[in-house]
C-alpha cells in the first residue's frame, strides 16, 4: 500500500505546497528511490497544481479541457433538482499524467480548481469520498503527498480521513508556532469524533530557513518546546531558504534541475526527504 502523506499547518504562508511538489520530485527522480507519486491537491487556490503543470499548461489542459479535479470527487453525488442522478464516477479520471520519468517513476496529480471552494458551502456527508476513492488507485503507487489548506473545514477532515501521516510544515519566525495547538486540537476532535488515531504526524519541520539568528533561533526554540509538549518529531534537518524554490515553480522543474540551484540547498533538501522516508517508511 501506498505511503500516505498530507501536509498540514493551520497556518499559511508555510511553504506547504511548494514543499509538497519538491518532495514527489525528489522521490520520483532520484535513482534511489524511483518511486512513483501521487499528488493531491485540496487546496482552492490550486498553487500545486500550477506548481507541477505550469500555469499554461493547467489552463489548456485542466480548464478548458473541464479535465476532473477533487472537486469532482466531493461532488460526484450532487443531484439538482430535475436532473439526471449524477453518474459513478471512475476514480481513475480524476487523475492527470503530469510527469513521466525513465525507470518507471512518475509524478501523477489530482488537481485543484477555485470551485472546490464552493464544496466548503455544502459540506454534509462528503468528508469521507477523497478516502473512499483513493484504495480504488492506490495500488499504482509507492507515495501519496496531498497538500492541505491552512484553515479549519471539510477538506482538513478529507486529509485526516485519507492519511497515514501529517507533515508539519513552519517558518522560523515571529508566531511561528500559532499554528501547531490549533492543529493539536483539530486532531484531537477528530480523533475523538472518529474513533481513529491515524493520522500520526510525522514530524514538524522548519522552512525558509536562513539561520538567521537571534530571530530565528527564538522562533525554533519556541516551535521546539510546543513540539515537545504535544510529543512531536521535531525534524533535524531544516529546509533552507532560496531563491530556487519560487524559480523552480517558474521552470516547472525539480530543485536540483533548476538552473542555477546551489548544490548546497539541493543537498539539504534531500537530507529533509531521506529524514521523512526514513520517518514513514518509505
Amino acid at each position: 500500500m501506498a505511503k500516505k502523506i498530507a501536509l498540514v499547518n493551520m497556518k499559511g504562508g508555510v511553504g506547504k505546497s511548494t514543499l509538497t511538489a519538491q518532495l514527489a520530485y525528489e522521490y520520483a527522480i532520484l535513482s534511489k528511490w524511483s518511486k512513483k507519486v501521487l499528488v493531491i491537491d485540496l487546496d482552492p487556490q490550486f498553487n500545486l497544481s500550477q506548481y507541477l503543470l505550469g500555469a499554461q499548461l493547467y489552463d489548456s489542459e485542466i480548464l478548458k479541457k473541464d479535465f476532473p479535479t477533487v472537486w469532482t470527487v466531493f461532488e460526484q453525488h450532487t443531484h439538482m433538482p430535475g436532473s439526471h442522478a449524477p453518474a459513478q464516477l471512475d476514480p481513475h479520471s480524476v487523475v492527470y499524467h503530469a510527469k513521466k520519468y525513465s525507470g518507471g517513476s512518475l509524478i501523477d496529480l489530482i488537481p485543484s480548481r477555485l470551485e472546490l471552494a464552493f464544496s466548503l458551502r455544502n459540506p454534509a456527508q462528503k468528508e469521507d469520498l477523497l478516502a473512499r476513492l483513493i484504495p480504488s488507485i492506490e495500488d499504482g503507487y509507492d507515495i501519496i503527498l496531498i497538500d492541505c489548506p491552512p484553515t479549519e473545514s471539510l477538506l482538513t477532515t478529507a486529509a485526516y480521513l485519507a492519511s497515514d501521516y501529517l507533515l508539519v510544515p513552519v517558518k522560523p519566525e515571529y508566531l511561528s508556532s500559532i499554528g501547531l495547538p490549533l492543529l493539536n486540537n483539530s486532531l484531537n476532535e477528530f480523533r475523538s469524533r472518529y474513533g481513529s488515531k491515524k493520522p500520526v504526524v510525522a514530524g514538524v519541520v522548519f522552512n525558509f530557513d536562513s539561520d538567521y539568528a537571534p530571530e530565528e533561533r527564538k522562533s525554533k526554540g519556541e516551535v521546539s518546546a510546543v513540539c515537545s509538549n504535544f510529543g512531536w518529531y521535531l525534524f533535524k534537518n531544516p529546509i533552507p531558504y532560496s531563491k530556487s524554490f519560487p524559480k523552480s515553480a517558474r521552470e516547472g522543474s525539480a530543485l536540483r534541475w533548476t538552473t542555477h540551484s546551489r548544490y548546497e540547498t539541493v543537498t539539504k533538501f534531500t537530507k529533509v526527504a531521506d529524514e521523512l522516508a526514513g520517518l514513514v517508511g518509505i
